[in-house]
C-alpha cells in the first residue's frame, strides 16, 4: 500500500559519507566498511550502480514502515545487495520531540530525543551493529535525512569502535551544511507523512533552529554517560556482546 500517488523523484544523496578515517581504538577506521546516508530508496539508477561498484553489499534501512511503503527499496532493490529493514521508530512522529503536543525543533530537544531513541530502540540498534559486524563488504545505513536515526546508529557504532566523543560529534555535525539539500530531496516523502501528524512542513522548516548542530549529539553522549556511566549500557542490556564489539573493531582495522 502506498501513501502518495506520485512516484518520488530520484536523485543523488545529499548527505552520504563514509566513516573511514575516524580515529578508533587500535588505529583508524578503514574506508569501505560503513557508510551513512540519507534515503537510499531515492537514488538514481546511476548512483545505485556506482555504490555497488564501490563495494556496497548490505543496506540497513532505519525508516518507519510508512516511509518504506511510499518508496519501497528503489533502484537498489534490483541490485545484488542484502537488505535489512530495522525501523528505529514505529512512525516518524515517534522520533520527533514534542511537549504538550507541540513539536519542539531545538537542538536541545533533538538531543533529548536521541537519548530516548538509544534507550527505547536499543534492541534494534544491537541488531544493526551485528549486521555491520558480519557484513562481507561495505554496509550503508540510512533513514530519510541521514541525520537523526542515522546519526544515532553512527554514534553507537563509533562508540563501540572506541572513537572519542569529539570525533563522534564532529561526524554528526558534518550534516549541517547538507540540510537544505536534504529538505529538498525528502520533501515528496516527508510532506505527506508530516501532514498526517498535523505538522505543516513549511512551518516546520521555518522553525528549525540555527546555530551549531553539535549541541544535539553532545547532549546525547553526555546524558547517556551521566545516566548509565557507559553510554553503550542500554545496548549491552539489550544483547550487545563483547564478541560483537571485538568483531566490529577487527573489521574496522583490517586492511
Amino acid at each position: 500500500m502506498t501513501i502518495i500517488d506520485e512516484a518520488p523523484v530520484l536523485s543523488a544523496p545529499a548527505n552520504l559519507r563514509g566513516l573511514g578515517g575516524i580515529a578508533i581504538e587500535g588505529g583508524v577506521l578503514r574506508h569501505g566498511m560503513a557508510i551513512r546516508t540519507d534515503d537510499l530508496a531515492l537514488v538514481t539508477e546511476g548512483v545505485a550502480d556506482e555504490l555497488v561498484a564501490g563495494g556496497l553489499t548490505v543496506i540497513v534501512d532505519l525508516r518507519s514502515n510508512d516511509e518504506v511503503a511510499i518508496t519501497g527499496r528503489g533502484p537498489l532493490g534490483t541490485r545484488p545487495v542484502a537488505y535489512h529493514h530495522i525501523a528505529l521508530m514505529a512512525d516518524v512522529g515517534a522520533s520527533m520531540p514534542a511537549v504538550d503536543r507541540e513539536w519542539r525543533f531545538t537542538h536541545e530537544a533533538m538531543g533529548e530525543s536521541y537519548v530516548a531513541m538509544t534507550e527505547t530502540a536499543a534492541p534494534a540498534l544491537v541488531t544493526a551493529l551485528n549486521v555491520i559486524a558480519y557484513a562481507p563488504g561495505a554496509t550503508a545505513f540510512h533513514c530519510a535525512a541521514g541525520r537523526d536515526r542515522t546519526g544515532v546508529l553512527a554514534a553507537v557504532l563509533l562508540l563501540a569502535l572506541g572513537a572519542s566523543d569529539d570525533d563522534i560529534v564532529a561526524d554528526y555535525a558534518r550534516t549541517a551544511p547538507n540540510m537544505p539539500g536534504i529538505m529538498r530531496r525528502t520533501r515528496g516523502v516527508m510532506g505527506p507523512l508530516l501532514a498526517r501528524l498535523g505538522v505543516d512542513e513549511e512551518a516546520m522548516q521555518r522553525s528549525l533552529p540555527d546555530g551549531p548542530m553539535d549541541v544535539s549529539m553532545r547532549i546525547m553522549l553526555g546524558t547517556l554517560r551521566d545516566r548509565h556511566g557507559d553510554p553503550l549500557a542500554p545496548l549491552r542490556a539489550a544483547g550487545l556482546s563483547d564478541d560483537t564489539i571485538a568483531r566490529l573493531r577487527a573489521k574496522a582495522i583490517a586492511a
